[in-house]
């Protein structure tokens, strides 16, 4: 039951940005004629967040769902190379694996990476928590927007800007509360170099792609000097430090 209340609180913040935006997915859905079982089955298996309501526009506008599909996986893909860091943590959550890794979504994993479990509470069943409770929330947001459609104004221009808002401040928290900020200074730079060299349309899968890379080349350099210098300690070629750090 602790591990339930704590991950309830870790998933606070990230109800409203799902409740716009799934609220508007649902009244454009109504709007475009689908009745609302295509909603919560949309929240249940697509789970795409403003993804979703692009899908509504290229339903209309006749696109076949192959189509939707493949500009579907190319605008989530950056969820395979964020979601590389969590592999062996899911492992170890046994038949929950699969659900997991298809439900790591961007607000999912922002949690994931500031969450700091305290002493009492169970840290897989916490993760597994964080992720039903926000997928529930969305469905329900989805639905809602849904069946509610015809009682809610449909200017909803600028909607998505929620969920940009949202990533917005988790960035800035992470920052403050983290004192390695490598990985995301490398990230803004390959962001900027691709999107001048490539465009604004192009930009993202080659940005998320260099700056995976980099990261790794990196990781790879430090764990290579931490083993040079446990061998050198070993040898007593070297005094040992009084505190090594190294952090990603």
């Amino acid at each position: 039951m602790k591990s339930f209340i704590f991950a309830f609180k870790q998933t606070i913040p990230v109800f409203f940005p799902y409740l716009f935006i799934g609220i508007a997915f649902g009244v454009l859905m109504d709007e475009a004629g689908y009745y609302a079982g295509w909603s919560f089955l949309s929240g249940v298996f697509i789970y795409a967040g403003s993804m979703q309501i692009v899908m509504v526009s290229l339903l209309t506008a006749g696109a076949s769902l192959g189509a939707i599909a493949m500009m579907t996986f190319f605008v989530n893909a950056r969820h395979i190379f964020y979601g590389i860091a969590f592999i062996d943590q899911f492992r170890k959550m046994g038949r929950k694996y699969p659900y997991m890794i298809v439900t790591l979504t961007d607000e999912v994993y922002s949690i994931f990476c500031s969450i700091d479990y305290p002493d009492d509470v169970d840290a897989r069943k916490t993760d597994f928590y964080i992720t039903l409770i926000l997928h529930l929330f969305w469905i329900l947001s989805c639905l809602a927007g849904a069946l509610f459609g015809q009682l809610i104004p449909y200017d909803l221009a600028g909607i998505e800007f929620s969920a940009t808002a949202f990533f917005i401040t988790v960035c800035m928290n992470q920052w403050e509360s983290m004192d390695y900020h490598l990985p995301a200074i490398t990230g803004l730079i390959s962001a900027l170099t691709c999107y001048f060299i490539l465009g604004p349309g192009q930009f993202i899968l080659p940005a998320l792609a260099a700056s995976v890379l980099v990261l790794i080349m990196l990781k790879s350099r430090s764990h290579k000097q931490i083993k040079n210098r446990g061998l050198e300690l070993e040898a007593g070629l070297a005094e040992p430090a009084e505190e090594i750090s190294y952090e990603y």
